[in-house]
């Protein structure tokens, strides 16, 4: 696995762009943001050390759907589509905190389209 270093403000991937690999944060601090349909940046969440972002890439290859910025000095540690399919073979088990990561974020996305939809009416 290889390890990346970012300072604050750097970019680490655009919404839109190819999505091969996943990143786990070992330090600093990442804002996960979007465009909605007028232009306006929301900002999604704030991720820290021990999360994990860009992993629904490893599972669909479909481009981000996300930009992820570093918000202070940061270290992560790539977890490409090769260790991760290896992983899928020798070690099914160790795929479960992904996973579990996956479960949290689609559900945290259904509570907010929730509260979008009853704030329309």
């Amino acid at each position: 696995m290889k390890t990346l270093y970012f300072n604050p403000g750097d970019i680490v991937f655009k919404a839109g762009s190819r999505s091969d690999c996943a990143y786990l944060i070992e330090s600093g601090t990442f804002e996960v943001s979007c465009t909605n349909k007028y232009g306006e940046k929301r900002v999604i969440g704030v991720l820290d050390q021990d999360d994990i972002f860009g992993e629904m890439g490893l599972i669909d290859g479909k481009p981000r759907s996300a930009t992820v910025k570093a918000l202070s000095k940061s270290k992560v540690t790539v977890l490409s589509q090769d260790c991760f399919n290896t992983l899928e073979d020798i070690n099914p088990k160790a795929l479960m905190p992904l996973l579990k990561v996956l479960t949290t974020r689609v559900r945290e996305a259904f509570r907010l389209a929730n509260l979008e939809n009853s704030n329309s009416i």
